[in-house]
């Protein structure tokens, strides 16, 4: 008799939401929301076009546009974020924005490491193209679904 339940939404949903709690946990300390990491790890390595900032949080977070534009407000209001030579349409880190993103992103790892670090990587393997194909099938859906 097997205690491991059937994959399906719930247990997908269980594990994502255990995972963010953790993490927005390690987040707080920073005044940093879970977004607000998302969109600054979307700016790591230079300038990015804001367009493509604001899909990578419309699309990965399934937020509307006006809740990803709040996001960019809110780490330009903080000195995080900043457009380069005054164009509004790149954005690239502040020294603040990077130092805070490498302290976000390290505490990431870490955790990562220690939730799959002893799983056996076919076995991540296969749970990683699981869900790939789970998140491909559920895009599909809300394309199709009315707005």
């Amino acid at each position: 008799m097997s205690t491991t339940p059937p994959l399906n939404g719930q247990v997908i949903g269980r594990a994502h939401y255990a995972t963010r709690a953790a993490f927005e946990r390690l987040l707080a300390p920073s005044g940093t929301t879970f977004p607000q990491s998302v969109a600054l790890n979307a700016v790591a390595g230079g300038a990015v076009d804001r367009e493509q900032v604001i899909g990578r949080l419309t699309d990965g977070l399934k937020i509307d546009h006006a809740a990803a534009e709040a996001v960019v407000a809110e780490l330009i209001d903080a000195r995080l974020l900043a457009a380069p030579a005054g164009d509004r349409a790149d954005l690239e880190l502040t020294a603040a924005g990077e130092e805070l993103n490498r302290t976000v992103r390290a505490a990431a790892d870490e955790l990562t490491a220690r939730l799959y670090g002893d799983l056996p990587a076919e076995d991540l393997a296969a749970a990683a193209r699981v869900l790939t194909a789970v998140t491909a099938r559920a895009n599909a859906e809300l394309a199709a679904l009315p707005h």
